[in-house]
């Protein structure tokens, strides 16, 4: 039987390798790391405001993530999207240390391989080497059992890391296997096209998004 060496065995041993030979960087303190990963999701007023559902959603990021969410109070009202200061516009956990590199190795080798039609994630980072994912079905999660339709609810990921640049940010993000979609040619995108995976948001945006909690 093959062993299986998790991420947090990978990021210090053969990642951190690879990518001293890729950057060409020797101090391996000058490397770039991950620093944390943010799960949030957006909670929709006309949509997600009961009790019931704040709870499932309570519920289902503790059983994904192995940590308690805190709810996100709006800091002003926007009436457009019906949002009064102090209500729940937010659920999110933030994963630092071992426990963010458990979720990330869950989220690579076994997660996202579920998704129906999967063509990889899009490319883009935020100009810092920071990269997020928009998922529209929790239910991809193998802890959660499968759900009513009414209560299916998207979320962002956030992987925030400490390359400070996107091409730093990149080859950590490749190294850990992450299936970041190769740069299509026009004539490919033109068969294909060029659509991404029907449950991951090509914008990395939730897929119940609300306004931010600022």
């Amino acid at each position: 039987m093959t062993k299986y060496d998790s991420l947090h065995q990978r990021l210090r041993g053969p990642i951190a390798e690879a990518l001293k030979k890729e950057l060409g960087v020797k101090n391996v303190h000058a490397l770039p790391r991950l620093q944390k990963v943010i799960v949030n999701v957006g909670i929709n007023k006309t949509k997600m405001d009961s009790k019931e559902l704040h709870e499932y959603i309570a519920d289902t990021l503790k059983r994904i993530t192995g940590q308690k969410p805190i709810f996100r109070p709006a800091r002003i009202a926007i009436s457009n999207f019906k949002t009064r200061q102090g209500g729940v516009v937010g659920a999110m956990v933030t994963l630092r240390g071992q426990r963010m590199e458990e979720f990330l190795d869950r989220l690579i080798s076994y997660v996202l391989p579920r998704i129906r039609d999967f063509r990889g994630l899009p490319g883009k980072l935020d100009g810092r080497g920071n990269y997020a994912i928009g998922l529209k079905d929790h239910t991809i999660f193998p802890e959660v059992p499968s759900a009513d339709v009414a209560k299916i609810f998207g979320m962002q990921i956030q992987i925030t890391t400490t390359a400070g640049r996107d091409d730093y940010g990149r080859a950590l993000l490749k190294q850990m296997q992450m299936p970041l979609a190769a740069e299509r040619k026009a004539s490919a995108a033109s068969k294909t096209g060029g659509k991404p995976s029907k449950n991951v948001d090509s914008e990395a945006k939730t897929g119940d998004t609300t306004p931010p909690t600022t």
